[in-house]
C-alpha cells in the first residue's frame, strides 16, 4: 500500500519521499480510510456528495464544503477557510464515505456551518506552507525554554502552523490549570506571530505523535483508533493481569486502550462462574477460592486452617456444594469432588518457515568453567621445563637417573613426628640419545 515515491531503488536502498506522512496516494498517512467506493460509478442522474475530508499536520481531519465544484481526488493539495487567512491541507477522502464519517463524527452535512474550500493550492500556498512547517521544530524548542525560565507546569508537545504562515497553534498538557498569559505574549514578542493556545489530554498527545507501544506495534490511538474509552482497573481484574502500573500504562502514561479489547470477552465467561468471595462449608472446615481458572472453568479453594494445600473443582461441582450449603447441609470434604490435573507434555515446535524457535532465549546458558583444579604457581613452569630443553643439556655419564623404588609392603613406616624440610631437588634431564647402563 506504500507509494511510488515511497518504494525502494534499484539498488534496494530506500528512495525516501520525505513527505512525513503526506504522500500524494495518501497511502502512508494516519487513520487513513480505505476508499472502497473509488472504482465505482454514480447512478444516472446523482450529484456526487458535495463535502471531502481534509487531513492536515499529525492526523487532525476537518469536513469542508465544495461549493466551487472543483474536481477533487485524494492527495490534492487545497486551500482551505481559517481565521484569520486560509490554511492548507491534503484531501483524504470524496464520495459517499464522507457523509457515512460525518455521521460517525457527529457533523451535521445538512447544515451551513461547514467551512468550504476556496480554491486548489498553487504552488505559492505550497512554498509558504512549506516554509512554515520547516520552522516549528526549532520554535518547540525555544518555546518550551520559555516555559521553563516562567516555572509553568506545562509540557509543549506540538507546534502547527497555519497554512499561511499567519498563525500558530502550541498544544500542551499539564496536570492542572496553568495561567499561561504572559507566557502567550513571550510567544508573539519571540516569534513574531499570531498564537493560540490548545489543551489536549495525555492520550491525545501520544496519538498526535505517534510512537511504538509494548506490543512492538505502532501506537492504536494514531493509526486506526479513532475514540477513547475510559480505562480502569477493573478491567485488569477480570482478566487476571497483575496490577503492576508499568506493564499496564501504555506510551501516555494512562492505562492502555487494548485492556478494553477482551474484556467482553472475559465478562462473557465470567457470567457462569460463583462469586470469587464464595465461602464453602464442609465437614472439615470452611474454604476459600484462591485461583480461577476462566476458559478451563476451574476453581482452586483452600481449607481456612490449611492453606498450603489446594483442591481444583470444576464449576459444576461448586454450584453442587453451594446448593448443598444454601439448604444448611455440610458436605463432607472437598477432596471428594477435586479432580486432579495431568500437565500436558510440551510439544515440539514445528519449523515450518524455517524461522528460529521464539524459546531460544528461555534456556539457561551453559557454564563455560572447567572443573578441572587449578594447578599451583610453580607446578606449571617445572613441568613445562624438562620438554623445552630436552635436546640441549646432556646428563654426565658418571651419573644415573635416580628411579623410584617400588613400594614394598614389608617396609617399616618411620615413626611420627615432625616433618623436616626435604631438599629442593633440581630435574634431572635425559637426552634422547642417551643409552641407559
Amino acid at each position: 500500500m506504500a507509494c511510488t515515491s515511497c518504494s525502494t531503488s534499484d539498488g534496494g536502498s530506500p528512495k525516501g519521499c520525505k513527505n512525513n506522512g503526506t504522500c500524494g496516494t495518501d497511502s502512508c498517512n494516519k487513520l487513513t480510510v480505505f476508499d472502497w467506493l473509488s472504482n465505482m460509478s454514480l447512478p444516472n442522474g446523482q450529484a456526487p456528495f458535495d463535502c471531502v475530508e481534509v487531513r492536515f499536520k499529525n492526523g487532525r481531519k476537518e469536513f469542508y464544503r465544495n461549493t466551487e465544484k472543483l474536481t477533487l481526488s485524494m492527495g490534492d493539495i487545497v486551500a482551505t477557510v481559517a481565521s484569520p487567512g486560509h490554511d492548507i491541507g491534503i484531501v483524504t477522502l470524496t464520495g459517499e464515505l464522507v457523509k457515512i464519517q460525518m455521521k460517525k463524527k457527529g457533523a451535521n452535512y445538512n447544515g451551513n456551518e461547514i467551512p468550504k474550500i476556496y480554491r486548489k493550492a498553487s504552488q505559492k500556498d505550497i512554498d509558504i506552507w512549506s516554509a512554515a512547517r520547516e520552522k516549528e521544530e526549532p520554535m518547540k524548542v525555544r518555546a518550551r525554554e520559555l516555559a521553563i525560565a516562567q516555572k509553568l507546569e506545562m509540557k509543549i508537545s506540538d507546534i502547527e502552523f497555519q497554512g499561511d504562515g499567519s498563525k500558530a497553534t502550541f498544544y500542551y498538557t499539564a496536570n492542572d490549570r496553568v495561567d499561561f498569559r504572559m507566557l502567550i505574549k513571550d510567544f508573539a514578542k519571540e516569534f513574531s506571530t499570531r498564537v493560540e493556545m490548545k489543551q489536549v489530554g495525555f492520550r491525545q498527545e501520544a496519538a498526535r505523535l505517534g510512537g511504538i507501544g509494548s506490543c512492538g506495534r505502532e501506537l492504536c490511538c494514531s493509526t486506526w483508533l479513532t475514540d477513547f474509552r475510559s480505562v480502569n482497573t477493573s478491567a485488569a481484574r477480570y482478566q487476571q493481569l497483575s496490577l503492576n502500573p508499568q506493564k499496564l500504562a501504555g506510551q501516555c502514561g494512562k492505562l492502555k486502550c487494548c485492556l478494553n479489547y477482551e474484556l467482553d470477552t472475559y465478562m462473557d465467561a465470567l457470567k457462569g462462574f460463583p462469586d470469587f468471595e464464595t465461602k464453602l462449608v464442609t465437614e472439615k472446615g470452611d474454604a476459600i477460592c484462591q485461583k480461577q481458572d476462566i476458559f478451563k472453568g476451574l476453581m482452586w479453594f483452600a481449607y481456612t486452617n490449611n492453606f498450603a494445600n489446594w483442591h481444583v473443582l470444576k464449576i459444576e461441582k461448586v454450584q453442587e456444594i453451594i446448593a448443598e450449603n444454601k439448604l444448611k447441609n455440610k458436605v463432607s470434604a472437598l477432596e471428594d469432588y477435586a479432580i486432579e490435573i495431568v500437565q500436558e507434555t510440551e510439544k515440539d515446535f514445528n519449523n515450518a518457515m524455517g524461522q528460529e524457535s521464539l524459546t531460544r532465549f528461555d534456556q539457561p546458558k551453559k557454564s563455560k568453567r572447567n572443573n578441572k583444579k587449578p594447578r599451583k604457581a610453580g607446578e606449571n613452569a617445572i613441568a613445562a621445563a624438562p620438554k623445552k630443553a630436552a635436546d640441549n643439556k646432556i646428563v654426565p655419564n658418571n651419573k644415573k637417573p635416580a628411579h623410584k623404588k617400588p613400594a614394598n609392603q614389608n617396609d617399616k613406616k618411620p615413626a611420627a613426628g615432625p616433618a623436616a624440610p626435604a631438599p629442593a631437588r633440581k630435574p634431572i634431564i635425559i637426552t634422547k640419545n642417551e643409552s641407559k647402563k
